[in-house]
């Protein structure tokens, strides 16, 4: 299962939309659950949400700014080659606050998708839109340019 775990509500319904678009074209591959957590002005308040959501079973990607950047094929590589070793990836997107070193300790991989900062909900649609590309690619479907 692919999970995502992000700190914040989605207002906007175009966002909504999309997100729900790139959800529904996921789970034709693959499962996938977004859980969704109240952002708080506190990171280790925010840390304590997310860890009740992770099992030491979990390849958890957390999503910052300092961390590695892929292109679509690598990153398309890394999902397929996490599913041979781990039953669950989970990606995790901070609140407007960052993410807590806590969770930053525990994760596997520190992603990056730019030095850019985004919304918090353009950027859930990003991911997602890239976890379907990964799909595209890794089964050798047109979509991926």
């Amino acid at each position: 299962m692919i999970k995502i775990i992000a700190l914040g509500k989605i207002k906007e319904q175009y966002l909504k939309d999309m997100i729900n678009d790139y959800k529904e074209r996921i789970n034709k591959y693959h499962k996938l659950e977004i859980i969704e957590l109240k952002d708080t002005n506190n990171l280790s308040e925010e840390a304590n949400l997310i860890k009740n959501h992770i099992s030491n079973n979990d390849f958890i990607i957390t999503l910052e700014i300092e961390g590695k950047m892929l292109d679509s094929l690598d990153f398309a590589k890394l999902i397929d080659k996490t599913f041979i070793n781990y039953s669950n990836i989970v990606f995790i997107i901070g609140s407007s606050n960052g993410i807590d070193q806590s969770i930053k300790e525990i994760s596997n991989y520190h992603l990056s998708f730019s030095k850019l900062t985004y919304p918090h909900g353009l950027f859930r649609a990003i991911l997602l839109e890239q976890i379907y590309r990964a799909y595209k690619i890794n089964n050798n479907e047109t979509y991926h340019k």
